[in-house]
């Protein structure tokens, strides 16, 4: 199961946190300052998996990919292989890719709420449910489509507006 999906910049600024296990906002916010503190002072030529057990836990591993000035890494428990692991992170960056043309901090930080529309797409509850950005995609497009369409609704009849502006 995955534990933890989060996304910081270099400066160990989280832009992207889940947790799928609940531990309260102070544990949370350790964890983060514990997992940005492991990532830097790792040298650039060393494996991205990492044991997590004194951030999370007993049979808990981390992996990480750094893209640019962001960290993506994933928490998750021995259920879950660690090369899949970080092929759900290319996933993931790749959808992002595709949704935002080059993605890069900024738009991690304007366009939030798309942002775990997409993770959620990928992953719900700890576990994962989609594999290919395609698929992402085509479900993204259609949850925009329908988003379109909803706004578009008008729920005040016209005859009910026209008597509002006498």
């Amino acid at each position: 199961m995955i534990k933890a999906v989060l996304v910081m910049n270099t400066q160990g600024k989280p832009r992207l946190t889940k947790f799928y296990e609940f531990q309260p906002v102070e544990q949370q916010q350790e964890a983060i300052r514990n997992v940005f503190s492991v990532l830097c002072s790792r040298p650039e030529h060393v494996s991205n998996f990492v044991d997590a057990e004194s951030v999370f836990g007993p049979d808990s591993r981390l992996v990480y990919k750094h893209f640019a000035t962001l960290y993506f890494v994933f928490i998750f428990d021995s259920s879950e292989n660690e090369l899949a692991m970080l092929d759900l992170i290319q996933v993931f960056v790749e959808t992002l890719d595709k949704c935002f043309r080059n993605v890069c901090e900024l738009d991690i930080v304007f366009n939030y709420s798309k942002l775990h529309t997409i993770l959620d797409e990928i992953i719900l509850g700890g576990q994962v449910l989609e594999t290919s950005s395609t698929e992402v995609m085509k479900a993204i497009e259609e949850i925009a489509r329908l988003e379109a369409a909803s706004s578009a609704i008008n729920l005040v009849p016209k005859s009910v507006s026209g008597w509002r502006s006498r």
